[in-house]
């Protein structure tokens, strides 16, 4: 007989460990691709495996790399009121302010976004195919996780509400359930960013503006549902308590489609950062990168990094739900 799972705690902290969900983060890279002008798209679209599958990598990277974790959401409501114009936009000034431990504590990714598209712009003018592929991959990631509006409030998994799971509920439930059934990913094409720091930064306060419907929608269907809230569904050999599929189709109608909105402009955006790079780093002609390859280094530390990851998954390691 198949081992059941009783505990929905077990299933929230597995999908909230990952930003997105495994699920959320690689298809979201994955449509990025597709945006991207013919002169980009000679390169990532061959790595567009690559690209998707190691969407994850910084999540992984939270059991390896220590300070990993603030790198993926900002608690912007510990500064005050929105829009929040008492917080500097940047890093150093915002340390100077409140102190480096404090903005630590709290939560870097818009910072930790404009140091990955830095990162980029100096790898394309370096014409280097690993850091360009690596780093658009794992600026994507930090994008997206801008995108989740749990990811710009201290509560951010409904700790404070009664919510717990709630994360989880939102950025992957949501999506694995909706994504390939309702969702429409024909978005466009990429557009030139004049100012990086001044779009990533308005991403995030709307995160912080749509945290609360996150959470009171919900609790006005809690108070509906009741026992239709949960239902058991099969995942890799076992039977696991979920959120039913009633309860999240119904939630995401009454967001009126955030996630949908979310995951589009999550998309949009990780193409215009990688395109903006590219223009500002002079354009350069990436046809002469599309033979190149990850050499043995590369490969080595993708297996360490995904050995760590599994041996603080098997042990069960602690996380921080944001």
């Amino acid at each position: 007989m198949k081992k059941i799972l009783f505990t929905l705690v077990l299933t929230g902290l597995w999908y909230s460990s990952f930003c997105w969900g495994f699920f959320g983060h690689r298809l979201i890279n994955e449509q990025a691709v597709f945006l991207l002008p013919p002169q980009m798209m000679v390169l990532y679209k061959p790595n567009i495996n690559y690209i998707s599958e190691h969407a994850i990598d910084p999540d992984k990277r939270r059991y390896a790399v220590e300070g990993e974790g603030p790198r993926h959401y900002i608690d912007i409501d510990v500064y005050g009121e929105y829009p929040f114009p008492d917080l500097p936009r940047k890093y150093e000034d915002a340390v100077m302010k409140y102190g480096e431990s404090f903005v630590q504590e709290n939560g870097i990714v818009p910072w930790a976004v404009m140091m990955m598209y830095n990162r980029l712009v100096n790898a394309f003018k370096e014409k280097n195919f690993s850091r360009i592929i690596k780093t658009s991959t794992e600026l994507g990631h930090y994008i997206a996780d801008a995108h989740v509006p749990l990811h710009a409030s201290s509560n951010h998994n409904g700790q404070n509400s009664d919510q717990k799971g709630i994360h989880a509920f939102w950025e992957s439930r949501v999506p694995e359930l909706l994504a390939h059934k309702e969702f429409d990913f024909f978005i466009g094409k990429a557009e030139y960013i004049k100012n990086p720091t001044r779009f990533i930064w308005e991403r995030v306060l709307e995160s912080a503006l749509a945290a609360d419907s996150v959470l009171k929608f919900e609790k006005i269907l809690n108070d509906e549902f009741k026992s239709a809230k949960y239902s058991f569904e099969e995942r890799n050999g076992n039977y696991i308590r979920q959120y039913s599929s009633a309860y999240t189709i119904r939630y995401n109608r009454m967001l009126n489609g955030m996630v949908e909105r979310r995951m589009r402009e999550s998309i949009y955006a990780i193409a215009s950062f990688w395109y903006t790079a590219w223009v500002n780093a002079g354009q350069p002609d990436l046809k002469e990168l599309t033979k190149k390859t990850f050499d043995e280094k590369d490969i080595e530390e993708f297996e360490m990094l995904n050995e760590a990851w599994q041996k603080g998954k098997i042990k069960g390691r602690e996380h921080d739900d944001n």
